[in-house]
């Protein structure tokens, strides 16, 4: 969409990625699921921040500004928009880290870290890079011949199919609120407790095959299936099997039941045939088999689920008050958390309904919150773009209308699309190549950036106005 601009800004976020790994090692943070998905929110953020700067300058150059009078308006009036939806992430961050536990720390860490080397590299990096070009004499283009009118005709008035959008958020969020309460969620083994196994076999295997015909091993008279986790402990011919089968049962006879499946899901792995009784029971230094189990007790879950619920709520409530200083109405608030709020049911309905339903396992686990919490990094940062917007063009009158609502809306309409579809393609291809043990984290995320656009659009900004005094 940018030409040479994508390079620069591409640039810029390699650097952004290397600064937040070195200050990770710096401080001896341990890399986990939940921080790299602290790591995908910044980097989205650091995408959009370059972006806002350069749609900014695009419209300045619309309205007849020299090339470097635009660069310079284009910094100074995206400056309020991209510092806004990152110090109200930040703060997020903030409140995760304090009321957080493990994982949910783990998230907030990077996030933390990762805003503030994003707005480092995109206010700074890629000015550095435009001034010595300027300097140069070199030219600058902000866009290629394909992509030079994008967007700029656009006249499409989001308030008029506010109620559609409404009615068709309804009815969904019911629907999966329904699913919640009578289905439930697929609690993980950090909800619900487990066995965990380790297993050595004699030649390297693939976990994603391990936890596939597991799955088709560990299924309950009900015709249930309890995918495990399989995680690879050192070399790649010994894993770590950990699952939910039968775990709030106990006794010999589960014992046995338990240990019979684990054999069978994994006995076709070994390259020569491993009889039951030395799979058990071969105990040397280099047994190949069962060579360690223990039960996983729920209390940890305990903690993570009390620390998620309160990091959310407080989460909540800052954005409330952030939003209501910085804006001065409260309406703007009211809008932010219902779509926030919007997105978070949304997803976990999708997870409750179509569970079962997909190729692959649709489990709440650790991964699963911070997949949530990433969700609301991004819709909320979507919606504080708008929103800043929607007060620029607000002036001081302090009132709204319809027009100058879908003027907004329509105005940044280029860098929603641009910032979610980067983000989209980059999260579909981890999601398809990225291996079966992150696809479900990864489905959530491609949730989170489809719903968090919409909402910024049709549940945000209209849940807003309605709420707004209005000009006739």
């Amino acid at each position: 969409a940018y030409g040479v601009l994508g390079i620069i800004a591409n640039i810029a976020l390699a650097a952004n990625i290397v600064i937040i790994i070195g200050l990770l090692s710096l401080i001896g943070a341990t890399l986990t699921l939940p921080g790299i998905a602290g790591i995908v929110l910044t980097m989205g953020m650091a995408v959009d921040a370059n972006v806002l700067i350069y749609e900014r300058i695009r419209e300045e150059m619309r309205l007849g500004k020299g090339l470097r009078a635009a660069i310079v308006d284009g910094y100074k009036n995206s400056n309020s928009a991209i510092i806004d939806a990152n110090v109200t992430t930040f703060l997020t961050g903030i409140i995760l880290f304090a009321f957080g536990t493990g994982p949910i720390r783990g998230f907030a860490t990077t996030l933390m870290i990762g805003i503030l080397t994003s707005l480092f590299t995109a206010l700074f990096i890629s000015r550095i890079v435009f001034e010595k070009r300027l300097n140069a004499k070199k030219d600058i283009k902000f866009s290629t011949k394909t992509t030079k009118d994008w967007y700029t005709n656009i006249n499409f008035d989001f308030l008029k199919k506010r109620k559609v959008a409404y009615g068709v958020s309804t009815v969904v969020i019911a629907i999966g609120l329904f699913s919640l309460f009578t289905k439930g969620l697929n609690l993980g083994v950090d909800f619900v407790g487990g066995r965990s196994f380790q297993v050595r076999f004699d030649q390297p295997v693939e976990v994603s095959d391990i936890a596939e015909s597991l799955s088709n091993a560990f299924v309950d008279e009900d015709g249930n299936t309890y995918t495990p986790v399989v995680k690879t402990l050192g070399d790649a011919n010994q894993v770590i099997i950990t699952t939910s089968y039968r775990i709030g049962e106990t006794g010999p006879a589960i014992d046995e039941d338990v240990q019979s499946k684990l054999y069978a899901g994994v006995a076709g792995f070994f390259a020569e045939e491993l009889p039951i009784e030395s799979f058990f029971t071969d105990d040397t230094e280099d047994a190949i088999g069962l060579v360690g189990s223990r039960v996983v007790g729920p209390t940890i879950a305990d903690d993570i689920k009390s620390g998620a619920v309160y990091s959310i709520v407080f989460s909540l409530i800052v954005v409330f008050l952030y939003i209501l200083i910085r804006f001065r109405k409260w309406q703007f608030s009211l809008g932010a958390v219902v779509a926030l709020l919007h997105d978070v049911l949304f997803v976990m309905g999708v997870f409750s309904l179509a569970d079962g339903l997909l190729p692959f396992q649709l489990e709440v686990d650790q991964a699963f919150i911070a997949a949530i919490l990433t969700v609301i990094g991004y819709s909320l940062n979507d919606t504080v773009v708008v929103f800043d917007r929607i007060r620029e063009n607000m002036g001081s009158r302090g009132k709204q209308n319809g027009e100058s609502v879908n003027k907004s809306l329509n105005q940044t309409l280029s860098r929603t699309f641009n910032t979610s579809l980067t983000t989209f393609f980059v999260l579909l291809v981890i999601f398809l190549f990225g291996g079966e043990v992150i696809r479900g984290f990864m489905f959530a995320l491609l949730l989170g950036v489809l719903v968090g656009t919409y909402s910024s659009l049709f549940i945000a900004t209209p849940v807003m106005f309605d709420a707004s005094d209005k000009e006739s």
